[in-house]
């Protein structure tokens, strides 16, 4: 019997209509990060210190949690492509805000906006499940990953450009990241098709789940297969979440850098975790399988953190005490920043060991945060029945979301009252106390190797 080896059209990803979806989240998240090196500065400007900003840090990714699903619901009532129009409004208006803010609650109701509008990736995610079918739906989603990968590159890439060029005014990242919403807001009017029929809208059934979604994520915790991998995750992103969320201060208090220099760290780390989690990953994961790969990645995330905490205390070269005092005052010079709270490095000592250091910690660190959170989720995925996969998926988005939010603040508050290396000691001392717990509870399971003795077994 003759087999035909064209691809069923099923089994082909219809790139022309994907397309337009991948350049909204990607723009959308190019938008997003170009914001993340210069917001602690800018919220420092005002006077804030290490508390109210882990607040603010904490505003997007509430708001974010909670607009995700009244989101959802409303595009799957009134169809995505409105949904998308109305979310991108509100980014482009927080955007707006962001540049013109002369005050700390006008920043706050910025990022306030702008989380709950931000909450549209899970409608652009339901417009691609509306356009693919089971077979290309893993595709699609890796597209989705590459728009992360490439925004959370070239975001703060094009910030340290713009900060550098404007003499660290931080109004103008915000216009290019209005820019971009703006771009966003123009391909969904023009070149998105509505994906979801009027026949197939109506009310959702997430809607009525929604109220129980704590007790799902409670319930899913003590899942005898995967309850452990859950804890992880939402450990591991407390912990990686709290070092993104407070390297910008402990790089103004221990090596006098700004804005612009921060973006660059951003940048490697950036580059460091599209590497690994676009090239490196698939081999290593064939090689030692998802469970020694987390730990793997615990072991370098809890190494490099507790080496962070040892950076010298030596400022850059190219540090200017005044200048940084100058870009870290508001632009009408009504407030500047708290110099009892963050307490800049004198000028006496200026070299290279402080920065060297860093850099030499910041590869175990972003290697090990890249790791964890693929390796988790594909080890989640293979203990639980295949009917299962998308249920325990979402929850485990939900695990990340609650870190997500938590970690800004608890980062703040540990920096604020503990010093500068404390959030690095705490959270390092963390992951090798969790690693040994790990490697005593998550024990192996038959299932773990499913999928390797299939592919085994197939081969010629």
């Amino acid at each position: 019997m003759h087999h035909s080896t064209a691809t069923a059209p099923e089994d082909r990803l219809d790139f022309k209509r994907v397309l337009p979806v991948f350049l909204i989240v990607f723009v959308d998240l190019m938008g997003l990060t170009v914001t993340i090196p210069f917001i602690t500065y800018y919220a420092a400007s005002f006077g804030a210190d290490a508390v109210l900003i882990g607040l603010l840090q904490m505003a997007y990714p509430l708001m974010q949690f909670i607009g995700a699903p009244i989101l959802g619901d409303l595009s799957q009532k009134y169809g995505r492509k409105p949904i998308l129009i109305i979310s991108q409004i509100g980014t482009f208006i927080g955007f707006i805000m962001l540049a013109f803010a002369n005050s700390l609650w006008i920043l706050f109701l910025a990022r306030i906006i702008d989380g709950f509008t931000g909450g549209n990736i899970s409608t652009a995610q339901a417009a691609l499940t509306d356009i693919t079918t089971p077979r290309t739906r893993t595709q699609a989603m890796g597209l989705i990953g590459a728009a992360f990968g490439l925004g959370f590159v070239l975001g703060p890439a094009i910030s340290g450009i713009a900060l550098s060029a404007s003499n660290s005014d931080y109004r103008i990242p915000s216009l290019i990241a209005a820019g971009f919403s703006l771009l966003a807001l123009t391909l969904t009017q023009f070149v998105f098709h509505e994906t979801l029929p009027p026949e197939k809208r109506g009310a959702s059934t997430d809607a009525v789940e929604q109220p129980s979604r704590l007790r799902r994520m409670i319930h899913a915790a003590q899942h005898p297969a995967v309850g452990i991998l859950l804890i992880l995750i939402f450990t591991q992103q407390l912990i990686f979440g709290g070092f993104e969320r407070v390297i910008s201060l402990f790089l103004l208090s221990r090596l006098g850098m700004s804005a612009s220099n921060n973006a660059i760290i951003f940048l490697l780390v950036g580059i460091i975790a599209v590497l690994v989690q676009g090239v490196f990953i698939g081999s290593w994961s064939r090689r030692l399988g998802e469970r020694k790969l987390i730990f793997a990645g615990m072991a370098l995330l809890g190494a490099g953190l507790l080496l962070m905490a040892f950076t010298p205390a030596q400022a850059v070269n190219w540090y200017d005490r005044n200048q940084l005092i100058t870009e870290l005052t508001d632009p009408e010079g009504t407030a500047s920043i708290d110099l009892t709270t963050f307490q800049l490095p004198s000028e006496d000592n200026k070299g290279w060991a402080g920065i060297g250091w860093l850099l030499v910690s910041l590869v175990p660190i972003a290697v090990g945060g890249s790791v964890l959170q693929p390796s988790i989720n594909s080890l989640v995925t293979k203990r639980v029945d295949p009917i299962e996969v998308g249920a325990i998926l979402g929850i485990s988005a939900a695990f990340l979301s609650a870190a997500n939010t938590l970690a800004p603040l608890i980062s703040g508050v540990i920096f604020q009252f503990g010093g500068e290396t404390a959030p690095f000691l705490l959270g390092g001392g963390s992951m090798i106390v969790l690693l040994f717990f790990a490697l005593r509870r998550l024990v192996p399971n038959p299932r773990d190797n499913l999928a390797k003795e299939a592919m085994a077994s197939a081969a010629p």
